[in-house]
């Protein structure tokens, strides 16, 4: 693996299926290890995160438009399929939210509380180290 700098263009064209965005906020989890195995040269690593859209491209999203789904772990990055990609219309909250409690770790703990397990009441639930970004 090896560090590269470089400068490109942040411009698409309008009506693309792309989504030009500066990241704010990346989620490293656990499967993150998985998909370094599988990495390929002269791309990032993609993850979950939370971005602002800088420039027009796919119709459905406008410039300064907040979103969380998954990016590359660059400054940077141009989305090509948004269809991961999740406005975020709740901006009271801390951005850093979504890439948390509020983004992929969040949804699998609760639906494997919720959906998977469902607990009825008097029933025990053991939550370990609960130090995880699931957990």
């Amino acid at each position: 693996m090896y560090l590269t700098s470089a400068t490109v263009s942040l411009k698409v064209a309008e009506g693309s299926n792309t989504v030009p965005v500066k990241n704010l906020y990346l989620s490293c989890d656990p499967y993150s290890r998985i998909l370094m195995t599988k990495h390929e040269d002269n791309g990032p690593i993609e993850g979950f995160g939370v971005a602002r859209v800088v420039d027009l491209g796919h119709p459905e999203f406008k410039k300064g438009d907040l979103v969380w789904g998954t990016t590359g772990w660059e400054e940077y990055s141009v989305i090509k399929n948004p269809e991961g990609l999740f406005k975020i219309h709740q901006t009271e909250l801390p951005l850093s939210y979504y890439s948390g409690i509020l983004g992929m770790p969040g949804m699998i703990a609760w639906a494997g509380f919720y959906e998977i397990r469902a607990p009825k009441k008097g029933e025990y639930v053991f939550v370990s180290a609960a130090s995880g970004a699931v957990g």
